[in-house]
């Protein structure tokens, strides 16, 4: 029987109809400094040349391995190339994206030299720059400025952390904490919630390695587990299941509609809002859902986690800080969710 040597990394890349950016994808991984790796490709139920290119791309390349599927959808062709992947480590890449060359060999130079973490991502960027909105771009700042696992952990319920294809983390991890899951949200996410609380320190090179082709149909435009509402599902899931377990109350500080979507959640899920938060005096002495709005300078910490549901970027500083001055300690009685 023919022995496989183990690779030092296994590339996960779940594929889908993506013939115009895949040759592009597997140059930049061809192209890579460091060589000793696999390529775990899942065909998953393509109709246009991907499964050609695919094809081709193994039979010229032997690290190269294409798997297929039935059409059954991102989770399933994730954790069925998860099941295939060899290597102790892996990374996350999209047929749609590039990596730069140096990418594989520094995200395992850091592993390999930092054991007690468990996922490395890298700074990105997204392109072509001419299609990129403020949004994006704002979201791009604020990932690539979340270094260590103590800033990243702090902003771990404001949004998804990593970008799910710049990520290397190690296989064990993944696996001990049950893989990906379709929730209805965004399965990247839940995996990084649920690596969080099983207790995985996270870190990110501030090196530019990868680049996000922005574009309309991309699955975090179209899809609806990448909503708005789908990241607030996720995020209340996971909170219920730890920070806010056996809860029966919390503070909003927040009187916006981030806050008031917050409401509809947690009232829902059976946790009563005690009182508001808020800085705009329009909105200071009134009831909102029958629970008082309070001026900054009139909460304290008394028992009741505060959940800070401010969803501009520039006011988070501001309510995190206010906060801090009124007595509550992030991560233990107060979080950001937005």
């Amino acid at each position: 029987m023919k022995q496989y040597r183990c690779p030092a990394i296994s590339i996960l890349m779940p594929v889908r109809n993506e013939e115009r950016f895949l040759p592009a994808a597997l140059r930049s991984l061809t192209a890579q400094t460091l060589k000793d790796w696999e390529l775990v490709a899942v065909d998953d139920g393509s109709t246009d040349d991907t499964s050609r290119i695919l094809a081709q791309a193994a039979c010229s390349d032997p690290r190269i391995r294409v798997l297929r599927s039935p059409g059954l959808g991102l989770v399933p062709a994730l954790n069925a190339g998860l099941a295939a992947c060899r290597a102790p480590l892996i990374a996350r890449m999209d047929a749609d994206d590039v990596a730069h060359p140096a990418r594989l060999a520094e995200q395992a130079s850091y592993l390999s030299s930092h054991e007690g973490v468990g996922l490395v991502a890298c700074s990105f960027r997204h392109f072509p720059r001419q299609q990129v909105g403020m949004g994006m771009a704002g979201y791009e700042h604020w990932q690539n400025q979340l270094l260590s696992h103590e800033a990243i952990s702090a902003d771990l319920f404001v949004e998804s952390p990593f970008v799910h294809p710049s990520t290397m983390f190690r296989r064990e991890a993944v696996e001990s904490a049950g893989g990906y899951r379709d929730m209805g949200w965004a399965e990247d996410y839940d995996l990084w919630l649920r690596l969080a609380a099983a207790g995985t320190r996270f870190a990110r090179l501030p090196r530019t390695l990868f680049f996000w082709r922005e574009r309309p149909e991309r699955a975090t435009r179209t899809s609806a587990a990448y909503s708005r509402e789908a990241f607030r599902l996720c995020k209340l899931h996971h909170l219920l299941n730890g920070f806010l377990k056996g809860e029966s109350e919390v503070i909003l500080a927040g009187a916006g509609l981030e806050g008031r979507a917050w409401y509809r959640m947690l009232h829902d899920a059976g946790v009563r809002v005690s009182c508001w938060v808020d800085v705009d005096p329009r909105k200071i002495g009134r009831e909102l859902h029958g629970a008082p709005v309070l001026a900054t300078d009139q909460v304290s910490c008394t028992g009741v986690k505060m959940l800070m549901t401010v969803g501009a970027r520039g006011a988070r500083s501001v309510v995190r800080q206010t906060a801090s001055k009124a007595g509550f300690v992030e991560g233990v009685s107060a979080i950001c969710v937005a």
